[in-house]
């Protein structure tokens, strides 16, 4: 870009970033969906899991520790912190993938970002991107022209 004038070279920045921008979009809504998908295979495996802690012929020769049933309501916790994990986890993705395709709240989207992080190893890669791409001054500007607020606070 060495040789081009600044008009030019502004105008591929403002296409590349634009294109960066819808990818993430997209990304963040393929996470969002990939929730959904967790919490479907959580229902199965509870579902799998009860039919074999609540079939009583399975246990009749178990003779020590806690019966079954109660080490399975134990379980069924863990079930409920999965499925709310996943469900917001879900449901920010979603919403910032709203926010980023209308430029606006950047910085809830660099915020989810990092959350994602936790999530290896795709939240992870797209907690980064989200964070370097946003980062932009390039896409700071466009937040700030589109009326998105760009601190976070509108």
């Amino acid at each position: 870009m060495t040789g081009l004038p600044p008009v030019v070279a502004n105008d591929q920045q403002a296409r590349r970033d634009a294109e960066h921008l819808k990818l993430l979009a997209i990304f963040h809504f393929i996470l969002a969906a990939l929730g959904l998908l967790g919490i479907a295979f959580l229902a199965f495996h509870f579902a799998f899991m009860r039919a074999i802690f609540m079939n009583p012929e399975m246990w009749k020769n178990e003779k020590s520790g806690p019966p079954p049933e109660i080490f399975f309501k134990l379980i069924m916790w863990g079930y409920a912190f999965g499925v709310v994990v996943m469900l917001t986890g879900g449901v920010l993705n979603l919403l910032s993938g709203l926010f980023i395709r209308k430029r606006h709240h950047r910085m809830f989207s660099i915020i989810i970002g990092g959350l994602n992080c936790l999530h290896v190893p795709f939240g992870t890669l797209l907690g980064v991107f989200t964070i370097l791409i946003l980062s932009r001054d390039s896409v700071r500007k466009i937040y700030e022209v589109s009326g998105g607020s760009s601190s976070g606070t509108g």
